[in-house]
């Protein structure tokens, strides 16, 4: 086990990467509350001398708890403890509710930004397509597609491909 003379940090180097166990201590002690928001950890160089550390190690533990919020580092000012809630686990720890004012950004990959869907000019389409729908329009369509569909689509090809079509020769499927 080391020990840091400054902060106290306690972690074992033979339970794997060097700067993994010294990313755990660091975020059990801020966790805790013995590292408190805004108190300055000791530079790299410092810290890996103490340790008996890389000073690589030092900087990678650093960074990944910058990237992970628990600290904060700014260039020339050095590295300080995040305002954190640390009263929950990871893995359970829930992110707080927002505001009316303030806005949820979504960043789960395949989530569209629902806030910025155009609703008021969606909803204005919808109601003049129905008010101006047929009967048959709300009805199945034929199997082969819609006929405008069709027609359309045979004009494309015509423009586009130079393919001579009829429209009843064209077929729209799934």
């Amino acid at each position: 086990m080391a020990e840091s003379l400054d902060l106290h940090l306690e972690f074992d180097r033979g339970a794997g990467f060097p700067s993994r166990s010294l990313e755990n201590a660091l975020r059990d002690s801020i966790r805790t509350g013995r590292l408190r928001a805004g108190s300055r950890l000791p530079g790299s160089r410092s810290l890996a001398t103490d340790l008996g550390l890389a000073r690589g190690t030092v900087v990678q533990a650093y960074a990944q708890l910058v990237a992970e919020g628990w600290l904060v580092s700014a260039p020339g000012s050095g590295t300080q403890v995040a305002d954190v809630r640390h009263d929950l686990p990871d893995s359970r720890r829930q992110p707080r509710p927002s505001t009316a004012s303030e806005p949820v950004i979504e960043l789960r990959p395949g989530i569209p930004d629902l806030g910025s869907f155009p609703r008021t000019a969606w909803a204005t389409s919808v109601r003049r397509a129905m008010a101006t729908a047929s009967r048959g329009t709300l009805d199945y369509p034929e199997p082969t597609g819609l006929p405008v569909l069709r027609a359309e689509l045979a004009s494309y090809l015509a423009r586009t491909r130079g393919v001579r079509c009829d429209p009843d020769a064209v077929a729209i499927a799934s």
